[in-house]
C-alpha cells in the first residue's frame, strides 16, 4: 500500500514540475514577443519620422520612471542592430527632491555600461517657493527642467534629445489641449525645441503604456517615484488618462482608432481658416470624391490599422 502512495506522490510531483516548466516556457515566450514588439514599434517610429540619423549623438533623458528606463533599454538594443552608427548618452536631472535616492540611477547606468551624466540642480526649492500650496506644480517644474536639459544637450554635443513619452501620453495631450486649451494640438513625435537649438524626438510614439508597464516588470527596473507631483491626484492629465483607460475597457480598439486619427487629418473638414481657405471656395462643377456629402447620413467603417513593417531597423 505504501508503494502505491509513493508512486502516486511521485507522479503528482512530476506533473507539478512539468506544469511549472511549461508555465515558465510560456512566460519566456510572451516576454520575448513583448521585446520584439517594443523594438519593432520604436524602430518603426524612428524610421517613419527620421528621428535618428547617421552620426547622431542622442541624449536619452532618464527620470527613473518606467517609460524612460524602457526607452533607454530599447534604444540600446536597436543601437546594436541598426544599419547606421549613433551614440547614446543617458542624462538625469537630479532636482534635489527630499528623499530622492540619488545613488540608484548612477549604479544602474554604471552596470549597463552606457555613458551617462547626472545634472544636479535644485529646482525643487524654486517650485515649492513660487507655486502656492495646493496648486499644480508640473508647469513650472517642466519649464525649468526643459531649459536645463537643453543646456546640457549643448554642453554634451548631443544632436537629438530623446524623451520617453508614449502613445497614451500623446493621446492625453491631444484631449488636454482640446478640453482645456481649445486647440486641436497634440504631442509631436519630433520637433525643434523652443530655443531653436535642439531636435527633440519621442521614439516610443507608437508604444502603449500597457506594454511599458509589463516590460518594467520583466526587466525589474529600479523605479524612482516622482514625489514632487506624484501625489497630486486631481491633475487634469490624470483625469484624462483615467477617461482613456475607461474607454479602452469598454470599447477595445478605440484608442488605436483615435491615435490613427492623429495621423489622418482632413483640414478641409475642420474649421481653421489658417489651415484651409474656406473663403475662396466656389462651385467648380467637377465631382470631388473628397467633397462633403452634406445631405447623406453619417456612416463610419472601421479604419485599417497601420502597417507594422519597419524598414532599416529590424529586431532579431
Amino acid at each position: 500500500m505504501s508503494a502505491v502512495w509513493d508512486e502516486a506522490l511521485a507522479a503528482h510531483e512530476q506533473a507539478q514540475s512539468s506544469a511549472r516548466v511549461q508555465n515558465s516556457l510560456k512566460i519566456e515566450r510572451e516576454d520575448h514577443k513583448l521585446e520584439k514588439r517594443l523594438c519593432r514599434e520604436v524602430g518603426r517610429a524612428i524610421v517613419d519620422f527620421n528621428m535618428i540619423e547617421e552620426g547622431d549623438k542622442v541624449m536619452v533623458c532618464v527620470s527613473g520612471g518606467k517609460d524612460s528606463y524602457a526607452m533607454l533599454d530599447i534604444l540600446l538594443k536597436l543601437q546594436k542592430r541598426a544599419p547606421i552608427h549613433f551614440d547614446l548618452v543617458a542624462v538625469n536631472l537630479d532636482q534635489k527632491q527630499p528623499g530622492f535616492p540619488e545613488h540608484v540611477l548612477p549604479e544602474y547606468l554604471g552596470k549597463l555600461g552606457v555613458p551617462f551624466h547626472i545634472e544636479n540642480q535644485d529646482t525643487y526649492s524654486i517650485v515649492k517657493r513660487v507655486i502656492p500650496e495646493g496648486k499644480t506644480l508640473c508647469s513650472l517644474c517642466s519649464r525649468l527642467r526643459r531649459g536645463i536639459l537643453y543646456r546640457v544637450a549643448g554642453e554634451l554635443g548631443c544632436t537629438k534629445v530623446a524623451l520617453g513619452h508614449h502613445r497614451d501620453d500623446m493621446l492625453q495631450t491631444f484631449f488636454l489641449n482640446m478640453f482645456f486649451a481649445a486647440k486641436l494640438k497634440g504631442m509631436p513625435p519630433k520637433l525643434v525645441s523652443d530655443d531653436g537649438k535642439n531636435v527633440v524626438i519621442r521614439p516610443m510614439a507608437y508604444v502603449t503604456e500597457k506594454d511599458l508597464t509589463r516590460w518594467a516588470e520583466v526587466r525589474q527596473f529600479p523605479i524612482i517615484p516622482c514625489t514632487l507631483c506624484g501625489s497630486q491626484e486631481n491633475l487634469q492629465r490624470k483625469q484624462v488618462g483615467n477617461m482613456l483607460r475607461e474607454w479602452e475597457k469598454k470599447f477595445p480598439g478605440r484608442l488605436e482608432n483615435m491615435f490613427s486619427a492623429l495621423q489622418n487629418i482632413v483640414p478641409s473638414h475642420l474649421m481653421d481658416n489658417q489651415r484651409h481657405d474656406f473663403k475662396a471656395i466656389r462651385a467648380t462643377g467637377v465631382p470631388d470624391p473628397d467633397g462633403d456629402k452634406a445631405f447623406d447620413a453619417e456612416t463610419f467603417s472601421e479604419p485599417a490599422l497601420p502597417a507594422r513593417a519597419v524598414i532599416g531597423i529590424q529586431p532579431q
